[in-house]
């Protein structure tokens, strides 16, 4: 009991879920430690899949230069209450989100933020490059939907993989402070402006 109770606690430093979750997580994964964040990952990305139509009125705005000045990132969190938008995790949740956006150049938040001409463009695209091929239609399209994924995630910020945990995309690290907070927590807008580049 001794041994659960160390890893409970060594659990809950790493994830700040609560105790009763990180025993749970740990009995389930018969004591493996990294199992266990996988556990409550998962949980907690149902648990934000719950409450994710829920208001954000609250939140912050956060920042992030780069590159002594020639990659500059804005972006904006919302929250449900101001107690959790001043909370210090939640200010820092903001600027490695523009930290990620700095280095990984998102263009849009999320899949359903892509315009349907970008799209449609996108899926002609590669339809054009597999005609060729002599596949069956079904197959063809099966294709396109495995490339279109992976254009979700180059261009989505919750698609992608984290910058600093590639394990994990952008949607789960949300969603671990989602399940920690016990709030409603979305990305509302950003901007990146790199130095030299055209403006359109």
């Amino acid at each position: 009991m001794y041994d659960l109770m160390e890893q409970v606690k060594e659990l809950r430093n790493r994830t700040g879920i609560s105790i009763m979750e990180c025993k749970k997580a740990l009995e389930e994964s018969k004591g493996d430690i990294e199992k266990a964040i996988e556990i409550l990952r998962k949980k907690g990305f149902e648990r934000a899949e719950k409450i994710s139509g829920r208001e954000t009125y609250q939140g912050a705005i956060g920042s992030y230069i780069h590159m002594k000045g020639k990659i500059g990132v804005l972006v904006e969190l919302g929250c449900e209450t101001d107690f959790v938008s001043q909370n210090e995790e939640f200010q820092n949740l903001v600027k490695d989100i523009a930290m990620h956006i700095a280095a990984m150049n998102p263009k849009y938040i999320s899949q359903d933020s892509i315009p349907e001409n970008i799209l449609n463009k996108e899926r002609e695209i590669y339809r054009d490059q597999l005609i060729s091929s002599g596949k069956p239609e079904a197959v063809i399209e099966k294709i396109i939907d495995g490339k279109m994924k992976k254009f979700y995630e180059e261009v989505c910020l919750l698609e992608q993989p984290f910058v600093k945990d590639e394990k994990m995309k952008v949607k789960q690290y949300l969603a671990h402070y989602i399940n920690k907070f016990g709030e409603n927590i979305v990305v509302r807008r950003f901007v990146r402006f790199q130095q030299g580049e055209s403006i359109n």
